[in-house]
């Protein structure tokens, strides 16, 4: 089974959409600079309108620690995803016992991490381009040749400029078994498509069509299965 993750839900449509469509988890983007920020008790709405489901991963850029402990206390994350050294990402997992996604930036195949440094998961995507004015894909593609036979350390997400029609190709050619797409299933920035996010939650699926839906009772974890 590949893990689909939708990112950046802000309001009720895209929450609803992601749900219905069988998001394995979704992102709460805690970073003010975002089209798709949301706050705490933005976020804690969304995630009230369904209970169980998919996972909820929340998304911090360079946070500090009052961040994160504002929105954990305003609702359950099952897992943070954070673009930080790999030092900070440790001392975070640490600090608040919840598992913890690095985001990092590859534009060649040494940019691959090949130890854990202590975080759960790893989110695999290109290096933000020189005018870029926030960290991420920035709806760029990766090279997905860059990960085929990378022995990964940890389970990782595949993320950066996926969309319904190259999603497919892209797992074919990264080897990856999640991926992570934001704006690739927008109307336009922070504003979710529902029929995109169907769109997309569907070729992902068609991408491994022998394989089962995912069984929820016993995938409590935050992270992705590992990558072979």
């Amino acid at each position: 089974m590949i893990r689909v993750k939708i990112c950046g839900i802000a309001d009720a449509t895209g929450f609803d959409a992601a749900v219905a469509a069988g998001a394995d988890w979704i992102g709460f983007v805690f970073y003010p600079p975002s089209p798709r920020a949301v706050t705490p008790a933005g976020a804690a709405a969304l995630s009230a309108r369904h209970a169980g489901g998919p996972l909820r991963v929340g998304l911090f850029v360079a946070p500090a620690d009052d961040d994160v402990s504002a929105a954990l206390a305003a609702l359950p994350l099952d897992a943070l995803q954070i673009y930080a050294p790999a030092r900070r990402v440790a001392a975070l997992r640490a600090r608040f016992g919840v598992q913890a996604w690095r985001a990092v930036g590859v534009a060649a195949r040494g940019d691959l991490p090949a130890a854990a440094h202590g975080a759960d998961a790893l989110v695999i995507e290109p290096k933000p381009p020189p005018a870029a004015t926030r960290p991420g894909g920035n709806a760029q593609p990766l090279d997905w040749s860059l990960t085929a036979g990378w022995r990964a350390p940890l389970p990782w997400l595949l993320a950066g400029g996926l969309t319904p029609a190259n999603v497919g190709t892209a797992i074919a050619r990264s080897g990856a078994t999640a991926v992570d797409v934001s704006s690739g299933v927008e109307q336009r920035p922070g504003v979710k498509d529902p029929a995109r996010i169907a769109a997309f939650i569907g070729a992902v699926r068609a991408s491994a069509p022998n394989s089962a839906p995912p069984d929820r009772a016993r995938n409590c974890g935050g992270a992705p299965p590992p990558s072979g």
